[in-house]
């Protein structure tokens, strides 16, 4: 286990460094640093913008330009925006924003995916399968967009009156100045907890829907295998074998599904922030990135991505050796 852990910890090494190589290539070729100022009237002479080019280093050959980016970014320096504010402070607190919205709308998709399932599995073609079949259907076809708009207006304002005050909030992460005014931690997070609850209902449901087929169906590819009816044969309760041997290797196909769906989750976080007005890296790479032109925080927002995402794949291999420990010999 030590050494299959430390062979997929290299590999990860490898997939990211070659991500950064693209993502440099991309903005390089997308974004002109220079914009900003050739859009100034009156428009600066040629001479300034030489000169601007050779303070940004832009005539360096492209691998030097690499080079220095990605040293800057293993130290922790992701440059700065077109504002002279350092990209690396403005991720870390956004990121620390859309994260706990991201894990938590994770954790409550895994349970419901598994959960539903095995029920839709173990009752197959019945009423309760055709119901979450329906229901699935339904969710993956709804846009995100409209979804989160939907629990805005619908969801937020019935609970709302059912409990006659405010408890479920549409707009920001925290109420604006709660940390000033604040008497407790207790007092913070339950006001960060009531503004979290759309966002992750949005992000999980969608994420649910498609997950939960793919999990119903592995687990009634396990309940037809020749293992299972052995285990039956040899006198086990069915909950007992569903539950022991079945989950357990039906999990496989769903951890790839969850590590590979990271990406479309963070493509969703960020249509979900900008309509719960979010201050995370969603509305960081809308207004402040792409918005403004500015290829230090589009380059910052697309690497520290791919570093979760390749996170996420290098948790799920080492959760496949733990769930099926003839992997760690492959």
């Amino acid at each position: 286990m030590f050494f299959f852990t430390i062979r997929r910890i290299i590999g990860s090494v490898f997939v990211l460094l070659a991500s950064s190589f693209l993502v440099f290539a991309l903005c390089s070729a997308s974004f002109d640093p220079l914009q900003k100022y050739r859009q100034r009237q009156p428009p600066p002479s040629q001479a300034f913008l030489d000169n601007v080019r050779e303070q940004l280093g832009l005539n360096d050959p492209f691998f030097v330009r690499y080079w220095n980016w990605l040293r800057g970014v293993v130290t922790g320096d992701f440059g700065k925006s077109v504002n002279g504010t350092p990209v690396a402070d403005q991720l870390i607190t956004r990121a620390g924003v859309t994260g706990r919205m991201i894990i938590a709308a994770m954790i409550l998709a895994i349970i419901l995916a598994i959960v539903v399932g095995v029920i839709g599995a173990v009752r197959q073609y019945k009423p309760s399968d055709y119901a979450f079949t329906f229901i699935a259907y339904i969710l993956i076809a709804l846009p995100t967009f409209w979804f989160a708009a939907l629990l805005k207006e619908f969801l937020a304002v019935k609970v709302n009156q059912l409990f006659g005050k405010q408890v479920l909030y549409t707009i920001g992460e925290e109420t604006p100045g709660i940390k000033q005014f604040a008497t407790s931690n207790w007092e913070l997070w339950s006001d960060r907890i009531g503004h979290l609850v759309l966002p992750t209902i949005c992000l999980a449901l969608l994420s649910f829907a498609a997950w939960s087929r793919f999990q119903r169906a592995s687990m009634l590819d396990v309940l037809g295998s020749d293992y299972m009816r052995l285990a039956r044969a040899k006198g086990l309760t069915y909950r007992r074998t569903v539950y022991k041997h079945g989950l357990r290797n039906a999990l496989i196909p769903l951890t790839t599904v969850v590590a590979l769906g990271i990406g479309t989750l963070f493509g969703s976080a960020v249509i979900t922030e900008t309509v719960f007005v979010w201050n995370g890296m969603g509305r960081y790479l809308l207004n402040d990135g792409i918005g403004n032109n500015d290829i230090n925080v589009v380059l910052g927002w697309l690497i520290v991505s791919a570093a979760v995402i390749v996170l996420f794949n290098l948790i799920a291999d080492i959760l496949y050796a733990v769930l099926d420990p003839r992997i760690r010999l492959a």
